[in-house]
């Protein structure tokens, strides 16, 4: 089987709501009338990750992700809303796969990037300075109900999408 990035549609939702449940029970995951709300936002970008066979590309979702592009044009800049892997697939490349087709999105329209992740998520913290993005902050008790603090990263734009803001 291969693993392929297609864009995430509505009808993906129930399958990233479950993937929500498995992977962050305790932090109020994502419903799937959550993720279809996210769908409907025209600054957001959201991809799901199927394993596919061979000619077959409705495979199961095995990983999601989304990014929203923001501020203005003169000033732009990206977030990562999330970012989920089937626990029984994590560290195979999925997250990789799904965290580079984001940062294509987050290329293009320009600016900085930006995520939280959870301070003891070394595995996330690993991919991410992967792609660049260094810890610039900590945010006490992010996460909500458990109250686990945050890293907040960054990853600057490529030099050649940087450009001065004009104010």
């Amino acid at each position: 089987m291969t693993v392929v990035i297609t864009p995430m549609s509505a009808e993906d939702a129930s399958r990233c709501a479950e993937l929500e449940q498995l992977l962050f029970p305790g932090e109020n995951p994502w419903s799937a009338d959550a993720f279809r709300a996210e769908l409907r936002q025209p600054h957001n970008h959201y991809v799901v990750a199927r394993d596919v066979a061979p000619r077959d590309v409705s495979g199961p979702i095995v990983g999601y992700a989304g990014i929203a592009r923001l501020g203005r044009a003169s000033d732009p800049e990206n977030e990562v809303h999330t970012i989920g892997v089937d626990p029984a697939r994590q560290r195979r490349g999925i997250g990789r796969l799904l965290l580079d087709a984001l940062l294509v999105v987050a290329d293009a329209h320009g600016g900085d990037t930006w995520l939280e992740v959870r301070t003891d998520n070394d595995a996330a913290q690993e991919l991410y300075r992967g792609t660049g993005f260094v810890v610039v902050g900590t945010r006490p008790r992010y996460y909500q109900p458990s109250g686990a603090d945050a890293f907040s990263m960054r990853r600057l734009a490529p030099a050649s999408r940087r450009e001065p803001v004009q104010r």
